[in-house]
């Protein structure tokens, strides 16, 4: 069995995609995913991005509190399914993050809908840089989400614009878990020529 962790935000279309590669992956091989909170608004605050970007992660804050309030009120196990039911909404149905999706995407995954009110309460973003922290240290400031670790490294991707089903998956995964083991690998990367696909 291989533990894996996957560091996510809601709001990252890119470890949307990974990480319903990586659920696919968990039918196929012989992996246990953990999954942990980071936040894009935490990790870009003090960087020089476009004011187009900023304008995206100004209301990312939300989901993440959310996500950590319903972790520190029912357990790491709720992540999964509150992450499916936001990310649903949000790559999938197109709707931004509003009080109103957050609350319908919470009930949807069978927790209680005022726990909605965490958006705006920043006292929980001690816990979220915590958990940001125990991802992206292992990676370095200068990637993102998604960051996956096993057999003790860890890796930001694989960024992929569409995820594979069944066997096709496990073949990926198989070739990423080679080449992460390998302690001297970086960086792999090309041009993206393809089009999100949320399929």
């Amino acid at each position: 069995m291989t533990n894996a962790e996957f560091w996510f935000d809601p709001a990252c279309p890119f470890a949307w995609i990974t990480s319903r590669w990586i659920l696919e992956v968990e039918k196929v091989r012989d992996v246990d995913v953990t999954w942990h909170i980071m936040s894009l608004a935490y990790l870009n605050a003090d960087k020089d991005i476009s004011q187009e970007y900023r304008d995206f992660l100004q209301d990312a804050w939300g989901p993440v509190r959310v996500l950590a309030a319903a972790e520190q009120e029912h357990g790491k196990d709720v992540l999964l399914p509150l992450y499916t039911a936001l990310g649903t909404a949000r790559h999938i149905d197109k709707k931004p993050f509003t009080r109103e999706v957050i609350a319908e995407a919470l009930a949807e995954a069978g927790l209680e809908p005022e726990l909605v009110d965490a958006m705006d309460d920043s006292s929980y973003d001690d816990h979220i840089k915590k958990s940001h922290h125990l991802g992206m240290d292992q990676v370095g400031n200068d990637v993102g989400t998604p960051t996956i670790a096993m057999n003790g490294s860890a890796f930001f991707g694989p960024v992929i614009s569409k995820a594979p089903k069944g066997e096709e998956a496990g073949r990926l995964w198989d070739g990423f878990e080679l080449i992460t083991a390998y302690p001297y690998v970086y960086e792999l990367k090309r041009a993206r020529t393809h089009e999100l696909d949320f399929s």
